[in-house]
């Protein structure tokens, strides 16, 4: 689902290390290594919150931005010297940098460290500097300008401005969303500067050298502006600039000027610019400005931080004429990671549904709180009486009703005997007898009230609809639900999910089918004919999607044709969609014209897979391409439900999934472009929710012997290459540690280009793109692989190979994410400053890809190709070709090795051969080579596979092949705040004391 790898979060590294400051670690650790801190950590991205939540030890933002041992903390410096070399700095990289480069930057050119407290005063510096805080959700996120006076004429560092849903893109989104933003997730990917001190000032990171402009006009006026920073303002998290023309005629009823695509910089004060593909100029995202310089994710964490009492509480607490009590209790904060699992209590409105957190600092914190008031509140002599006055608002412990439990309380009306409380941890009232109030001790005031309040997304307009809080009621009320957080305000903006089941439901989505008139269905009855039938799709595993003549979708077109008309009256960028998220229902063109679609799975912020839900098409699209449903036309339209069956042909002895390529082509080739099919009812399946038909392209329904079964069961169809069955995947289940799917694959046509579509078999929880890919050590084709990649004996020179990747000398610090762990000896890195241009890469793959039509490919072992895994295309090396139309592959970006179809392959394109492969593999350093049980490496996993660490370089060992080199490494975790975790001491230890018991 995110939303949150996200494109548009991928950020500033977690944990960061300096090459200044940094002992240098061979051998034995010294003795002082504790007292030594080679960074301070700084918030994850929500691109990755999904992967790192469950061994996340985030903290909060430090202080300083990026204080050294010797940093002089607190002590007097000289103003006008620091200020005079500010601007020496600023006038040497006048692109702008991060503030956390800064005391770096200062330490090599004045052999002096920057005085700390000087950090703190750059905001009032402005006649020196101008100091702009991002959108991320990290307040220590902060680019340094020269003086706004000084900067009209040059254009900021390209950065992306990631989202703050998450997460997470931020991005969560994010990004958070976004992320990563979420994010997710909380999304463009992120290009801002790392932090790590592998890259040195003077060389600034490749996605900021921006082509040079042409000569062009001077300047754009002022009302073009206004207009496409209103369209940057619906797509926070980045928008490709080769959007800009068809979305600005679309919005706007006008072209486009020509010359603005041609010269971005004229936009630098109204956005920032990325070139996250340096080979191709023309391929921009564009991150507008805030023009408070405050995004929306900093104003939602300070609304966290903050620990008076929250708006909303306040509000609550003042309609029921409660005043508050003298001590205050903090507010609670939204847990960190993207998916946190939660109790729902109950909803009146889907916009106040009332849930508790589960996990440590939350339900189990609440459990231990309980406990301990059980005993203070005992039954003994000494404890405390009954409060003889009692007021409205006053917090008090409450003995509930099965006499054994103590549970805080809200005192919200008083009565001659009785009183009614709310339980401020558990959120629900009663009446109860005033014998039972009790004075709330002042040590009961420091865990926040649990019970809290989210709006679910989607739902809005319908929030009080009866039909949707039943639906509700019936799902997910007294349940525990996964919920991914779109939005970290006040009250969080959210998405449930069931995962208990084999299937995992979408309860949004879920309670917006409560609102569809059954009776606007597609009538279907057993042993019953239709004519005039359409067949709209057939899928790869033989699935087939019928329209059938009926009342919802003659209203279904009535309702679009009207849309269409009110689209081109309306001159507003409102129905841009700018937060998607799976399950929701928005609108896309099809063929020319607007269609109602679902989104069923996000690659990042940009690129996402819709179903188009009336003709069963799926395709991946961009998330400009996407509109609202305006509000005149939302209930009339939600009322109808999807006019596309889903159909399969009976009495096949090949069933579903097992169809051959060239049958499915053959039943394309019958019935996709023929108006006048009909069908006949055999069965109706409704745990599949599949009807069993026989189809015909004409009106001989009444004849079996001219259906299209039994002309493909008398073929030899079936027969041909029996090795290369095209096998549907079955979903892969959702939990809380792994949330992905899988889809069966189809072609269709949409406008009059092929798009290679999916049916989805259930909802997507995670984005497929988030930024590292997860499950390393998960999939079992991966736990396996205990060696790299042989060399191949034939390397792969009928294609231009990557460049290498560019690593730091010996010695140096990188910062990296651990996508594959096996053991000490064997595991995968990926270099964190890049990792937002391979979301980009992936997401163009996706869009090229699933628009490709498949053609015969000769595949040859040893050679570079693009891949589909589950939902994602992957730059791959073929390692064998099996017999049974299977085909090894080793992921080349993360280190996995995977079995995927051989119709799944397709040449790996120019475009798609110019970003570095990403995946390097590496050996932990500092350790005797041995043989490491399964007990050591599961250790070793768990301290490092899918973390963001910090790498010492110790040495490369070079080879022919770019996926064969092998690099040597010191991995450092930074995440806490009292030492680094060096962890090679870690395996050093595990093996002495194994070496020790045998």
């Amino acid at each position: 689902m995110r939303d949150g790898q996200s494109e548009g979060k991928t950020g500033a590294h977690p944990h960061k290390m300096s090459n200044q400051n940094t002992p240098n670690r061979k051998g034995n650790p010294p003795t002082e290594k504790s007292d030594k801190r080679m960074t301070l950590p700084s918030r994850f991205q929500k691109e990755v919150h999904a992967h790192l939540s469950r061994n996340s030890q985030q903290t909060g933002p430090p202080l300083n931005l990026n204080e050294s041992p010797g940093s002089g903390k607190g002590k007097p410096y000289n103003p006008q010297q620091v200020q005079g070399r500010i601007r020496e700095i600023l006038g040497k990289y006048s692109n702008g940098f991060w503030v956390s480069k800064l005391p770096q930057i200062y330490r090599e050119l004045y052999k002096q460290d920057l005085p700390t407290e000087s950090i703190k005063d750059l905001e009032t510096w402005t006649h020196i500097c101008t100091v702009e805080k991002t959108c991320s959700s990290n307040p220590s996120e902060l680019l340094l300008y020269p003086a706004k006076e000084q900067t009209a004429t040059s254009s900021p560092s390209p950065t992306l401005n990631p989202d703050s849903t998450s997460a997470p893109v931020p991005t969560s989104n994010t990004p958070a969303d976004k992320p990563l933003q979420s994010p997710v997730q909380k999304r463009p990917p992120s290009a801002r500067l790392t932090r790590s001190g592998s890259r040195s000032p003077q060389s600034p990171p490749s996605s900021s050298s921006s082509p040079s402009p042409p000569s062009s006009p001077a300047t754009l006026s002022p009302d073009l502006k206004l207009k496409l920073e209103e369209l940057l303002v619906k797509y926070s998290n980045g928008l490709w600039a080769h959007a800009l023309p068809k979305l600005f005629q679309d919005t706007y009823k006008t072209k486009l000027p020509g010359h603005v695509l041609e010269n971005l910089h004229l936009l630098s004060d109204i956005c920032t610019i990325d070139y996250p593909m340096p080979d191709n100029p023309k391929r921009a995202i564009l991150y507008r400005r805030s023009s408070t310089g405050v995004g929306e994710g900093e104003d939602e964490n300070c609304n966290r931080r903050n620990s008076s009492i929250s708006e909303e509480e306040l509000m609550v607490r003042q309609e029921l004429g409660r005043r508050l009590s003298n001590h205050a209790v903090p507010s609670l904060q939204i847990p960190k990671e993207e998916y946190p699992s939660v109790l729902v209590v109950e909803a009146t409105n889907t916009n106040a549904v009332i849930l508790r957190y589960i996990g440590e600092g939350y339900s189990q914190a609440q459990e231990s709180m309980e406990d301990e008031m059980r005993e203070f509140y005992g039954l003994d002599q000494s404890s405390p009486c009954p409060l003889s006055s009692l007021s409205s608002g006053q917090l008090v412990a409450v003995r509930a009703e099965e006499e054994e439990e103590i549970l805080r309380a809200q005192v919200c009306e008083v009565m001659a005997d009785k009183v009614k409380v709310y339980y401020v941890d558990h959120g629900f009232s009663e009446v109860i007898s005033k014998t039972k109030v009790f004075e709330l001790h002042e040590k009961f005031f420091q865990l926040p009230f649990q019970a809290t309040k989210c709006k679910l997304a989607g739902l809005g307009p319908f929030c009080q609809e009866p039909a949707v809080l039943k639906k509700f009621e019936t799902m997910a009320s007294g349940r525990i639900l996964l919920a991914e957080i779109l939005e970290r305000g006040q009250t969080p903006l959210v998405v449930l999910y069931d995962t208990s089941q084999d299937d995992d439901v979408n309860i949004n989505a879920a309670c917006m089918k409560a609102l569809q008139d059954k009776t606007l269905a597609s009538p279907l009855q057993v042993n019953s004919a239709y004519m005039n039938v359409t067949v709209s799709s057939v899928c790869s595993d033989g699935t087939v999607y019928c329209q059938l003549p009926s009342r919802g979708l003659a209203k279904l077109n009535e309702i679009l044709e009207n849309i269409e008309t009110y689209f081109h009256s309306q001159v507003t960028s409102e129905f841009l969609v700018s937060r998607p998220f799976c399950g929701k229902g928005c609108l896309a063109r099809y063929k020319g014209k607007w269609s109602r679609v679902e989104i069923t799975n996000l690659h990042g912020s940009r690129v996402l897979d819709i179903l188009f839900i009336d003709v069963g098409v799926q395709a991946s699209v961009e998330v400009f391409e996407l509109r609202e449903i305006p509000p005149p036309f939302l209930r009339d339209l939600m009322a109808i439900p999807p006019q596309a069956v889903k159909c399969c042909l009976a009495d096949l002895a090949v069933s579903v999934g097992s169809w051959t390529p060239d049958a499915v082509q053959w039943l394309r080739e019958k019935v996709l472009n023929t108006t006048d099919c009909s069908m006949k009812v055999a069965k109706v399946d409704e745990t599949k929710r599949c009807i069993y038909i026989h189809l015909f392209t004409d009106k001989s329904f009444h004849d079996p012997a001219r259906s299209l079964n039994h002309q493909m069961a008398q073929s030899d169809l079936f027969k041909q290459r029996p090795d290369v069955f095209l096998t549907s995947h079955s979903p892969a289940k959702i939990s809380t540690a792994t949330l992905s799917s899988k889809t069966s694959s189809t072609s269709n046509s949409i406008n009059g280009s092929h798009v290679s579509t999916s049916v989805p078999a259930k909802p997507h929880l995670r984005r497929a793109l988030s930024g590292p890919r997860g499950g390393g050590g998960g999939n079992t084709t991966t736990t396996t692989t205990t060696s790299p990649p042989e060399t191949p004996s034939s390397p792969s020179s009928s294609l231009q190979l990557p460049p290498l990747l560019e690593l730091p000398p010996a010695g140096n610090n990188i910062d990296v994410y651990v996508s594959v762990a096996c053991h000490p000896g064997h595991f995968v890195l990926q270099p964190w400053r890049d990792m937002y241009k391979l979301v980009v890469l992936m997401g163009e793959m996706i869009l090229y890809y699933n628009k490709t039509e498949q053609k015969p490919l000769n595949i040859e072992k040893n050679q570079i190709y693009a891949a589909k895994v589950e939902n994602n295309w992957h730059r791959v090396l073929v390692k064998g070709v099996l017999t049974n139309g299977l085909v090894s592959v080793y992921e080349l970006d993360y280190g996995k090795h995977e079995l995927v179809s051989c119709t799944q392959l397709r040449p790996l394109i120019k475009e798609f051969r110019q970003l570095p492969f990403q995946g390097i593999t590496a050996q932990l350093a500092g350790l005797k080579p041995r043989q490491w049980s399964e007990e050591a490496s599961i250790v070793f996993r768990n301290h490092v596979e899918k973390k963001p660490l910090v790498a010492q370089l110790e040495a490369v060992q070079e080879a022919a092949n770019p996926w064969d080199r092998k690099l040597t490494v010191f991995l450092v975790d930074t995440s806490q705040e009292e030492r680094d975790i060096w962890v090679h001491d870690i395996m050093a230890e595990f093996a002495d004391e194994l070496t020790n018991e045998l």
